[in-house]
């Protein structure tokens, strides 16, 4: 960004006493932008020509966005700085800017100065560090032009050409302006590069610039040379290139964070539990004299986040004449992140530690919360004010770090299902040339189809869930198909049909259903596991928090939101609170979250399956009571799920031989080895296999899918029909989706586009051992869903519904005048004579309640009397 006529950059003026304060820290961060100056100057081979002005990229860790078309100058003597890094012209001490240093705003200096500048241009050292760019330049310049280079061939032009030189020209087709490089590979090329790594780690806001100028100088090259380029080389301005580095050698704990990281590269790894709105963020400010006849201009560059405002004209002189132009300052995108430990890497007894992360330009909406990532960035830290409106300054830095690169870390998780994904998603985070990322993914294939061939499929993956757990093969069974989801569909007008699938584990304790939940948390994709009794209703959903900038509310996510597109896993799902309860309605069936807090109005996707487990209220699991009254869950939230598994403990001499030995052979063989052997497909393989499924695979209902599917749904209502006539409920709608969906998730299983007759056979299986086996009345041993959605079966509606008339009956027979009060156990007795069998106090009383609500009686609150009305 040149200077226009009639334009000055400013910069604040600094005190003798700040620039005598020396700091390692500070002359690196005042250092900012020397390395491509060096390098460009060292290139040219003499002279250094004036610096050109560019808006600041707080993710490149610069205050100069580097042009590699253009030469900079650079300063090889090094100027002392305080802490905060203020950037001033560089000089000898005291301020003269001509004396000691020779430096870019001084004039002074002696003709041997000149006289060695021209003779040692290829040994510059960037100021304040111990890099010679030189040799920098010309390592990594080695490494781009060496690594990966193939041999010759006709049928590719490329092949000759190293690995990068291959990404160069294919992000230049692609339009594209960063490049990843793998620091692994940079440190294991050479000697040189060796030591280039170490300064990298060291000095990554100099040699991460210096990176920047060699790729586009080297990509300038290859379209000058190249013949097959899409790209005209003389069709404008030079391109510009970003190099992304990843892959550390080692990374850093986000607790183990120390002041001697400040200014160096780290990597650090953890879950995204919040991601703000895109913040304009200004690098270069514009300011106009409003004194008239005036009209002179200044530009003021970003001060490591500060911006001071020129105090007078520089032209008229004129105090607090200069306003601000925003049209014409620069601003660059900015989005704060936090970053928290996964649960996983947080040690004992400890709570998990976040940082803040500040994403720029092409890395904002890069992650999402939820998210697991590791970082590779800069650790930064800067003051903070005691005061807004005083310069006096905390003792306390606030620490950062600026993000360089980010990288999804799902290592032994599922893929989230993206129904707009295509096969490139699958694609390696470091570009490489077309044919190797194509062998990639043909391997990928391969080792998936070989998966797919494998005979009886289905039963070996489900036994290779939980290999430790023993049997419950149909409880893994549901599970698995869980994993794999149905298919979203997109209904238009009319709304959205949720593919996930939600399941219940109900039964007596040490029947493995944490373990079972465990396990699938571990390899589900965006995963979240939680506890009901310590849940509550703002950490499942979201919670209002103010941002630390801004001071603004913004809306923290909750689980369910954090495993949107995943699985949320939630034990102890009966002592969860009513009230925490109750937001789970909208989300298992809307798959949102509505929110109204503190101003804030807005919907929440949730589009998460739910997996929770539940203990009978006795311990031990009552078969005489339906399921409703043995978890004490509402009907409501229970018929939404779509697989309700009864897990129990039932007294079988053989079932528990072979059981205890399977237990006593894990301690035997050691620690679960001997049943993750035997298992037929690893969990890297499963992990591989399902997320290839829930990807690729978008299954849809052929005719003899729907047909079944029709005669299935029908055959389940005609299940309800009794002797005498009396009907009950067998299936609903519901049910009938859930049978879509498990047929679906069962195709997919199989990676077939299309469903079935053999899917949704398997579906109405699974439905029939599942959940109509929770809804079987136990006094009449028929299916009863009114069970699940009422709590109360249609016999013992009946049976109240007979009480009720002849409660009617004895009271029309005493003849009882109106206002007549008598007790509950007067009626019982009379009852109990004209009856052969005893009355249930229970149904007497829901009798009462519902002649109570007809006008026929008034039952006192104490449930003791009643007044005959």
């Amino acid at each position: 960004m040149p200077a226009t006529p009639g334009e000055i950059t400013y910069r604040a003026p600094q005190s003798s006493s700040r620039r005598s304060r020396a700091s390692e820290a500070g002359s690196r961060a005042s250092s900012q932008g020397r390395a491509a100056a060096a390098a460009a100057a060292a290139a040219a081979g003499g002279a250094t020509p004036p610096l050109t002005p560019a808006p600041y990229d707080g993710a490149r860790g610069s205050d100069r966005r580097l042009d590699p078309a253009t030469p900079i100058s650079f300063d090889r003597t090094p100027r002392r700085s305080d802490v905060r890094g203020d950037i001033g012209q560089p000089g000898g001490d005291g301020g003269s800017s001509g004396g000691g240093g020779g430096g870019r705003g001084g004039g002074g200096g002696d003709d041997d100065d000149d006289d060695e500048d021209d003779e040692a241009d290829d040994d510059a050292v960037i100021w304040g560090t111990t890099v010679r760019v030189g040799d920098a330049t010309r390592a990594f310049r080695a490494f781009v032009r060496g690594f990966g280079a193939g041999v010759p061939s006709a049928a590719d032009p490329h092949a000759q050409l190293a690995k990068y030189q291959r990404v160069l020209l294919e992000l230049a087709d692609a339009q594209e302006t960063h490049v990843n490089v793998d620091c692994q590979e940079v440190a294991n090329f050479s000697r040189a590069c060796a030591r280039l790594y170490e300064q990298l780690l060291k000095y990554p806001q100099e040699i991460i610039p210096l990176m920047d100028m060699v790729m586009g100088e080297e990509l300038s090259a290859l379209l000058a040379t190249n013949p097959t380029s899409d790209r005209d080389p003389e069709g404008g301005e030079a391109p510009r290139v970003q190099v992304r580095v990843f892959n550390l050698r080692s990374a850093n704990s986000i607790r183990l964070l120390e002041p001697r990281h400040i200014d160096s590269l780290v990597a650090i790894s953890g879950m995204v539990i919040r991601a703000s709105a895109v913040i304009p963020d200004m690098r270069v400010a514009f300011f106009a004299c409003t004194t008239p006849g005036c009209g002179h201009t200044v530009r003021v560059e970003n001060d490591r986040g500060r911006i001071d405002v020129p105090p007078i004209c520089p032209s008229c002189n004129a105090k607090a004449s200069l306003a601000i132009v925003h049209n014409r300052s620069v601003f660059n995108d900015k989005q704060l992140i936090k970053l928290q430990e996964t649960p996983e890497s947080v040690p004992d007894g400890e709570t998990p530690h976040t940082i803040t992360l500040y994403a720029h330009e092409d890395l904002v909406d890069a992650v999402v919360p939820g998210d697991r990532v590791r970082i590779t960035g800069i650790f930064r830290a800067l003051p903070s004010r005691l005061n807004p409106r005083m310069r006096n300054l905390r003792s306390v830095f606030r620490s950062f770090v600026d993000v360089v690169h980010v990288q999804k870390t799902e290592k032994g998780r599922l893929a989230a299902e993206d129904p707009g994904a295509t096969e490139g998603e699958f694609r390696p985070l470091v570009a490489e040339d077309s044919s190797a990322l194509d062998g990639a993914l043909a391997a990928r294939r391969a080792r998936v189809q070989a998966v797919a061939d494998t005979p009886d499929l289905y039963a070996k993956l489900a036994h290779s869930m939980a290999p430790s757990i023993w049997e419950l093969d149909d409880v893994k069974k549901g599970l698995l198909l869980q994993l794999f989801g149905g298919a979203n569909k997109d209904l238009g007008p009319h709304g959205k049909s949720r593919g996930e699938i939600n399941v219940l584990l109900c039964g007596d304790p040490g029947t493995s259903k944490s373990q079972l939940l465990g396990y699938v948390n571990k390899i589900s994709p965006r995963g979240i596991y939680t506890s009901g009794k310590g849940s509550s209703a703002v950490g499942l959903t979201a919670y209002v928090t103010r941002d630390p900038d801004t001071r603004e509310p913004v809306l923290e996510s909750g689980a369910l939101v954090l495993s949107d597109r995943g699985i949320c896993c939630i034990d102890e799902f009966d002592k969860m609170s009513d009230s925490t309860r109750s937001i789970l309605h909208e989300v298992m069936e809307q798959q949102t979250i509505s929110v109204a807090k503190a101003g804030i109005i807005c919907t929440l996707n949730a589009r998460t399956s739910v997996l929770a487990s539940a203990n009978p209220l006795e311990s031990r699991y009552n078969p005489r009571l339906s399921v409703v009254e043995n978890v004490q869950l509402p009907p409501t939230l229970l018929s939404r799920f779509d697989l309700i598994y009864l897990v129990l403990d039932r007294c079988d001499a053989e079932s528990d031989r072979r059981l205890a030995n399977h237990i006593v052979s894990l301690y035997f063989d050691g620690d679960e080895r001997s049943a993750v052997a035997a298992a037929p497909f690893s969990r890297e393989q499963l992990t591989e296999y399902i997320s290839y499924a829930k990807s690729q695979i978008q299954p849809e209902l052929s005719d003899e899918a729907k047909e079944l599917l029709v005669a299935g749904y029908t055959d389940m209502r005609r299940q309800g029909v009794l002797a005498g006539g009396r009907k009950v409920i067998t299936a609903t709608p519901r049910q009938l989706e859930s049978l879509i969906r498990l047929a679906e998730a069962h195709a997919r299983l199989f990676l077939r586009t299309e469903v079935v007759a053999e899917d949704v056979e398997e579906a109405i299986r699974l439905v029939n051992v599942a959940t109509q086996r929770a809804a079987t009345d136990p006094s009449t041993g028929t299916i009863d869903l009114d069970m699940i959605h009422t709590g109360k079966t249609a016999v013992a509606r009946d049976a109240v519904a007979m009480l009720k008339t002849a409660v009617q009956t004895w009271l029309a027979n005493q003849a009882f005048e109106p206002g007549h009060k008598l007790t509950i156990g007067e009626l019982e007795k009379g009852l109990d004579a004209q009856s052969d069998m005893p009355v249930d106090r229970a149904d007497l009383l829901n009798a009462l309640g519902q002649l109570t609500n007809d006008g026929v009686v008034d039952m006192a609150r104490g449930r003791r009397t009643l007044t005959v009305l």
